[in-house]
């Protein structure tokens, strides 16, 4: 696998900040909100890959903000908008900051920092992840061109947030409930043939377990899968911590 492993990239962007303001907000679903930002500061943004992420300051009334990272959902430069997608579950800042944003609202950005820029001409791509990890997953099978075979493992409990993926992709879906079910349906999957990549995000434990099923017990190479802990159990911010999580 060595030649279409080899041209995984990852990609330096000069770190800057960006000072923008709220142009609209959608609920998607009963927990999750898509806030459109806008601002000319946007003018040389840049987000390469769909596994990138931004730093958003939220003002809480203390004396330094809260930091949160958040997946580019999209962007148009010709309008200078950037669309962030928001998990409205728990009391955290960001949950508390999307649930009541309005036009006019200010939010600085910081980022991406860097991309991790995956090929798509795999012979099968596998996306898992709970729903902190649903807008980069979008994105990605947004991007996948046509007929590419995808799998997707989608944890999401609420019935009413399985918004069905737009993609041209070949895409067989499942969705899950949780940790227990997301890996239950990992050890059930039988690996299409050919060379394929695996992308995950979610709770550290279950990103963990999932890495050591498919490299021990399935025995795909461990080059070809990026399982990033989006948020642990039990931490200080749990659940805030990556792309989608409020």
């Amino acid at each position: 696998m060595s030649s279409i492993l080899g041209r995984v990239q990852r990609v330096r962007h000069e770190l800057k900040y960006r000072d923008l303001e709220v142009r609209q907000v959608e609920r998607l679903s009963p927990h999750l909100v898509a806030v459109t930002l806008g601002g000319d500061s946007l003018s040389d943004f840049v987000s390469p890959s769909f596994d990138d992420h931004v730093k958003v300051f939220i003002d809480t009334g203390e004396e330094d903000p809260a930091r949160r990272d958040y997946t580019p959902r999209r962007f148009d430069n010709e309008a200078r908008e950037l669309v962030i997608e928001f998990v409205l579950h728990g009391d955290g800042p960001a949950a508390t900051w999307a649930e009541l944003a309005q036009p006019g609202q200010p939010l600085r950005i910081a980022g991406p920092r860097g991309s991790f820029i995956i090929p798509t001409d795999y012979d099968w791509h596998l996306l898992v992840g709970d729903e902190t990890a649903l807008p980069a997953i979008a994105r990605r099978l947004e991007e996948l061109p046509a007929g590419t075979r995808a799998h997707a493992i989608l944890q999401v409990p609420d019935e009413a947030d399985r918004r069905p993926p737009r993609t041209d992709a070949d895409l067989t879906l499942r969705w899950v409930d949780d940790d227990a079910a997301c890996l239950a349906a990992i050890r059930a999957l039988t690996l299409p043939a050919g060379e394929g990549y695996v992308w995950a995000a979610g709770e550290a434990a279950t990103m963990a377990e999932l890495r050591r099923i498919l490299v021990d017990e399935k025995g795909h190479d461990k080059r070809a899968i990026r399982a990033a802990a989006y948020w642990k159990r039990g931490a200080a911010g749990s659940g805030e911590s990556e792309a989608s999580a409020g």
